[in-house]
């Protein structure tokens, strides 16, 4: 198949006819993962949560100016 597509065409079928041939993994997840995931998921929501409070202070404080 010499056209276009061919390469592409060879790289998917190649990558589709693996997928037959793949075996277990027999793997566990180390307990370190597991702090690692949570660590990271802690993280995020405390960032996420700073990040509002700092919006928020600054939408309150625009708002919320006193004029003299």
């Amino acid at each position: 198949m010499h056209t276009k597509y061919g390469f592409t065409f060879f790289l998917a079928s190649v990558f589709i006819f693996s997928q037959f041939f793949i075996s277990n993994a027999y793997a566990y997840i180390d307990p370190g993962s597991v702090s690692v995931a949570f660590a990271l998921i802690v993280g995020v929501l405390v960032g996420a949560g700073m990040t509002i409070k700092l919006y928020w202070i600054k939408l309150k404080n625009k708002l919320s100016r006193k004029t003299d």
